[in-house]
C-alpha cells in the first residue's frame, strides 16, 4: 500500500515537507523495535536521500541500527562524503557493502521466466542475492530510500534496484546488467516496464516477500535555472509507489527533443564523476537523442579511472568499447569476461555502435587518465582546457545553445538527473 504521496511537474517539495511527508508516513507504521535504512551513495548525492535518511534517525532514535549505502559495485563512501551527504547522522552507524562477499542468496528467479520477459535474448535463472544483514539483521523495518530517474540498465532507477543490485552480489549485479545490455538499453529506457524489472519485481513478490522493506521515493528535477527541485516523494511498501514516481520522472526528466542533436556537450561535476563506470551515463542518457555521426563531448575533469572496482577497471582497459558484436564475441572467449557480465553490459552501454563519436575530455592533473589511456578503450581524446575555452560550462544554458562563432550544440549540465531522445530513436 501507499503510505504517503505527492507529487505533480509543478510542486516543489522543500526540506521541510520531505520531512513532514515522512514522518507521516513512519507514522502509520506504529511501533517497530530496529531499523536498518538503505540509501543510495554519494553518486545519487542530487536524490534528498542523505537528508531523508537524517530526518529516518531523527524520527527513530537509537531504533535505527544500521545504515547500509546501496554501493552495488561503487567504490566505498569517504567520511568527509558521508559528513556532506547525510548531515549529523552519527557516523557509527554505517556500514560497507561488500558485493563479493557479504551477500546470502535467498533463492532465483527461473531461467524459464527471465527467457519470456527478455523474448528470447537471455534464458538462465536469475540469484536474489542480498547483502546479508538484509536477512540475518533481525530489522522489523528495512527503508530502502532514493530516487526515481531514467536508468540504462533497469529503465527507470531504484524501487527493488536499490536492494537487489545496491547490496546484491556479483552473480546477481552481473546478470541483471548483462540482461539489460543484451535486450537492448534503448528499448528501456525511461520505462518502467522492461525485462530487468519484471526479474526483480519476480523477486520481490515470490522469493523476498518476508523483508519488511519500505521504498521513500523521490522525484527531482534539473531545472532550467541548474537548481535541483524536488518534485515529488512517494512512500509505500510495492510497486505502486514506484510507478508513480515513475510516471512522474518521465514528466520531469524525460525530454523529447525536437530534432536530433549534432554536437552534445556534456559536464561531468567533479565531485560525482570519477570514472567512465559513472561518467558513460553521458553517453547513456544522450544516445537517443544524437544524430547518426554526432559528435558527443565529455567534460570530466575529475576523470581517473574506467572501473571503480579495481578488477573491472582491468578489464575495461583490457576490451574497451568496442560494441556489441565485439564484446558479445570477447564474453564468449574469455572466462574472465564471462564471469563478470557487469563489466561485459558496460562496454555495450559505453559504446556508440559506431553510430556517433565519442571525445572525453579529462582533466590534466597526475591523476586524470591520459590521451593514451582514453583512447587505448576505443574513445577519443581533447585537452580539456582547450575544449573548455570553446564549450565553457559557466557560459552555457542548459539544452541548445547557438554559440558566437555560429555553430549549435546541445548542453547537458548533469546527465544523471535526465534522459534526451528524438522520436524516431524512442521505439515502444
Amino acid at each position: 500500500m501507499i503510505y504517503y504521496e505527492t507529487g505533480s511537474p509543478e510542486q516543489e517539495l522543500s526540506a521541510v515537507d520531505l520531512q513532514e511527508g515522512l514522518f507521516t508516513a513512519l507514522d502509520k507504521l506504529g511501533d517497530v523495535s530496529k531499523v536498518l535504512a538503505i540509501p543510495p551513495d554519494y553518486t545519487r548525492y542530487p536524490s534528498h536521500a542523505g537528508e531523508l535518511t537524517e530526518f529516518a534517525w531523527q524520527y527513530y532514535g537509537d531504533k535505527l541500527t544500521d545504515i547500509l549505502p546501496a554501493l552495488g559495485t561503487h567504490s566505498p563512501m569517504t567520511e568527509e562524503q558521508i559528513h556532506h551527504m547525510f548531515g549529523q547522522t552519527p557516523m557509527k552507524l554505517f556500514r560497507e557493502h561488500d558485493w563479493r562477499n557479504d551477500v546470502v542468496t535467498l533463492g532465483e528467479v527461473p531461467g524459464e521466466y527471465v527467457k519470456e520477459v527478455s523474448k528470447g535474448a537471455i534464458d538462465y535463472p536469475w540469484p536474489v542475492q542480498v547483502n546479508k544483514l538484509l536477512r540475518d539483521g533481525g530489522h522489523d523495518l528495512i527503508l530502502s530510500i532514493g530516487q526515481v530517474v531514467p536508468h540504462e540498465v533497469v529503465g527507470m532507477a531504484n524501487y527493488n534496484k536499490n536492494i537487489f543490485v545496491g547490496t546484491g552480489g556479483s552473480e546477481g549485479i552481473n546478470k541483471s546488467h548483462f540482461l539489460g545490455a543484451v535486450y537492448g538499453m534503448e528499448k528501456m529506457m525511461g520505462r518502467s516496464d522492461t525485462p530487468v524489472r519484471r526479474v526483480f519485481n519476480y523477486a520481490s513478490e515470490k522469493v523476498a516477500s518476508e523483508l519488511p522493506i519500505l521504498y521513500v521515493l523521490t522525484v527531482v528535477e534539473a531545472g532550467g535555472d541548474g537548481k535541483l527541485k524536488v518534485r515529488g516523494l512517494f512512500i509505500g511498501d510495492d510497486f505502486e509507489a514506484f510507478d508513480k514516481a515513475a510516471a512522474l520522472s518521465v514528466k520531469v526528466n524525460f525530454e523529447m527533443v525536437e530534432k536530433p542533436i549534432k554536437k552534445a556537450v556534456v559536464y561531468l561535476d567533479p565531485t560525482e564523476f570519477k570514472s567512465t563506470w559513472l561518467g558513460n551515463k553521458a553517453i547513456y542518457r544522450t544516445r537517443m537523442a544524437l544524430a547518426d555521426d554526432a559528435e558527443l563531448i565529455i567534460l570530466a575533469p575529475a576523470l581517473k579511472e574506467f572501473g571503480e572496482d579495481p578488477e573491472i577497471d582491468k578489464l575495461i582497459r583490457k576490451y574497451g568499447y568496442h560494441g556489441t558484436p565485439h564484446t558479445l564475441e570477447m564474453v564468449e572467449k574469455n572466462a574472465e569476461l564471462k564471469n563478470n557480465l557487469s563489466a561485459a553490459a558496460h562496454l555495450i552501454h559505453g559504446s556508440s555502435e559506431g553510430r556517433f563519436t565519442i571525445t572525453y575530455c579529462p582533466g590534466t592533473n597526475e591523476e586524470n587518465l591520459t590521451q593514451e589511456e582514453i583512447e587505448s578503450v576505443g574513445f577519443q581524446y581533447k585537452a580539456l582546457d582547450e575544449v573548455m575555452q570553446v564549450y565553457d560550462p559557466h557560459q552555457l544554458k542548459d539544452g541548445w545553445n547557438q554559440l558566437p562563432n555560429g555553430e549549435e550544440i546541445f548542453y547537458v549540465p548533469n546527465p544523471a538527473l535526465g534522459l534526451w531522445a528524438h522520436k524516431d530513436r524512442f521505439r515502444d
